[in-house]
């Protein structure tokens, strides 16, 4: 069974970078589309980014504006989100998930993905 750890939050200054991690164990992510979503309490969470299973292309959040990027290791059975510019708006607890999918395209909706990690906590703050 898919299991899913993220890691990499942290405090971080305004225009500071972070690489968040979302380690799988139990399956290979290989054939999974894997997220990033955001949440804010109070708010809904919000995704951020995308990496599809097949040929590995990648969808971004609004709020990423050419920020973030994602990216597979998969000798590592991990999936990476590079965060660099970050803005006190970016802070929120980030959430990796997986889905099985064949589709070419990976969408930022919650209701695509049915396996999450427990999130981790970024912070950005002078």
């Amino acid at each position: 069974q898919l299991q899913l750890v993220e890691s990499g939050g942290d405090l971080v200054q305004p225009g500071g970078s972070l690489r968040l991690s979302c380690s799988a164990s139990g399956v290979s992510l290989d054939t999974y589309s894997v997220a990033w979503f955001r949440q804010v309490p109070g708010k809904e969470r919000e995704g951020a980014a995308c990496i599809c299973a097949v040929a590995s292309s990648t969808s971004f959040g609004r709020f990423v504006k050419g920020r973030f990027f994602i990216s597979r290791d998969k000798a590592k059975n991990t999936v990476h989100l590079q965060m660099n510019n970050l803005t006190p708006e970016d802070a929120g607890t980030y959430y990796c998930a997986a889905a099985t999918s064949s589709s070419l395209i990976c969408r930022l909706f919650e209701a695509d993905y049915s396996v999450w990690g427990h999130g981790t906590q970024v912070r950005v703050s002078s």
